[in-house]
């Protein structure tokens, strides 16, 4: 596994290509996915931009189904739930985008999050510092470009928040400001782009930063969207 700290761009290459342990393009599953988001595509730039709206849109962001067992961020897992959140998500354009033929990895950065729930910030021993907010990073025209898939137009209605959109160019991240202008999601550590998962630096530090409780499963029916955004 390659890592590029923040502030230098990885060299693009086989790792950034190849399946993975967690980047399991070779799935019929996935490569399925990435086929029928592309199609009518005839750039990278097109299929990228193709693929970002896929994951964005046709899964549901759920902060409540973080867990700690590896699977769960495996990109042939992830196609078949109906929700995930942020990594997962980040996972599977990643995936998507390889099975495209574009090279990609994978982002990590520490965010506040200004319009947490009151229920999720319970959830997460009244935190709303989430370390490794995970985002795609795809080479695209020459270039490095970030993509944060995490939140769905519905849930960005719902909320007012304003939805992150990617053209392929620039960088998609999510936005300091919501629609009510109120302050969003602050970035503050950025900590480089990985050609694998790093999932157990990510279960370390959850582990040492979270309460258990963040990772147990949600009640039957309890969905992220339905609560209210702290104001």
């Amino acid at each position: 596994m390659i890592h590029t700290p923040a502030g230098s761009a990885p060299v693009p290459g086989p790792a950034y290509l190849e399946p993975t342990r967690f980047f399991d393009w070779d799935a019929p599953v996935v490569r399925d996915f990435a086929t029928r988001a592309i199609a009518g595509a005839a750039t990278d730039v097109e299929r990228a931009v193709k693929l970002f709206y896929a994951v964005r849109d046709g899964w549901r962001y759920d902060p409540f189904s973080m867990t700690l067992d590896p699977n769960d961020y495996v990109a042939s897992v992830v196609v078949a739930r109906e929700a995930a959140y942020c990594i997962p998500k980040a996972i599977l354009l990643v995936a998507a985008a390889r099975a495209a033929g574009i090279h990609a990895g994978i982002g990590l950065s520490d965010v506040v999050n200004h319009l947490t729930t009151e229920k999720l910030k319970a959830r997460m021993g009244g935190k709303t510092y989430f370390m490794h907010h995970g985002y795609a990073v795809l080479h695209l025209g020459g270039r490095w470009v970030k993509a944060a898939p995490a939140f769905n137009l519905e849930l960005c209605q719902r909320f007012h928040v304003r939805p992150t959109e990617f053209d392929g160019t620039g960088d998609a991240v999510f936005q300091e400001f919501d629609a009510l202008h109120r302050r969003h999601m602050e970035y503050v550590k950025d900590h480089g782009v990985w050609s694998d998962f790093p999932f157990e630096r990510v279960d370390a530090d959850f582990r040492a930063f979270y309460p258990v409780d963040s990772f147990m499963a949600a009640a039957p029916g309890e969905r992220f969207e339905d609560g209210r955004p702290v104001s």
